[in-house]
């Protein structure tokens, strides 16, 4: 299963025009974000407020993602506050995963977004999070948080905003999207042998894990009749029939 890497805005003194933080809103939405992650089966590194942009490309070159998600709010540049609205998802030019990560996270932003034509996927060399990262990155400015309606949009779609980027993830990792819903324990009852845990919820998809009946499993989401399942260190897809819930 994939593992992303987290990386909300750490910028405190970049104020919003109704009151609040970037660092604040945006972690707002990860926070958000965890839920949906889960039931979808995707894994996470989260970095820390207090972590710079620096220390968070470090942190994730330190660890294998399949990709590094930064997400921010924008400003206009002096002279021009409150001015300008859109979204803007950055990608690294060479990076021909980051360049079709950031084209699905616009076109789905863009469902959401009150102002369509204002979303764009856009190359730079410039932004260190897209540049220096060894996964492939995207970098998201969601919004200006100096324009008082994209400022209020942000604060009345945390949950929305959500819940799309991690579509866009499952979008891009080719899985399925599976609503937020409590994990529940359960247990492997196989006739005999064992249930094979399966990186994508298809009988030809190939197994990460075997478990052995009797083992106690949980299950974070459901989907078509397979259920994403953690199983010890491995998380995967198993075929529900053989899953007692308890």
């Amino acid at each position: 299963m994939p593992t992303i890497y987290l990386s909300p805005s750490g910028q405190e003194s970049n104020a919003y025009v109704n009151g609040g933080s970037e660092e604040y809103y945006m972690n707002l939405i990860a926070d958000a974000m965890l839920p949906y992650l889960q039931s979808s089966g995707i894994q996470y590194v989260r970095n820390t407020k207090s972590m710079s942009a620096a220390q968070s490309i470090a942190a994730s070159n330190s660890g294998r993602y399949d990709l590094h998600l930064a997400i921010h709010s924008n400003a206009a540049p002096e002279g021009q506050y409150g001015t300008k609205r859109g979204v803007v998802v950055y990608y690294y030019p060479r990076s021909a995963s980051g360049r079709r990560a950031a084209e699905i996270f616009a076109d789905n932003m863009r469902s959401i977004y009150p102002e369509p034509s204002l979303v764009r996927a856009e190359s730079t060399t410039t932004i260190g999070e897209v540049s220096k990262t060894r996964a492939p990155a995207v970098f998201m400015e969601i919004g200006y948080h100096d324009n008082t309606a994209d400022a209020n949009w942000i604060k009345a779609n945390i949950e929305n905003i959500a819940k799309n980027l991690v579509l866009s993830l499952t979008d891009y990792f080719g899985i399925p999207f599976i609503a937020a819903t409590p994990a529940r324990p359960a247990i492997v009852r196989t006739s005999y042998g064992n249930l094979n845990l399966r990186r994508r919820p298809d009988l030809a998809s190939p197994i990460i894990a075997r478990m052995p009946r009797g083992a106690r499993v949980n299950v974070l989401g459901e989907w078509q009749g397979w259920a994403v399942v953690r199983y010890g260190a491995n998380t995967g897809y198993a075929d529900t029939r053989y899953l007692e819930f308890l």
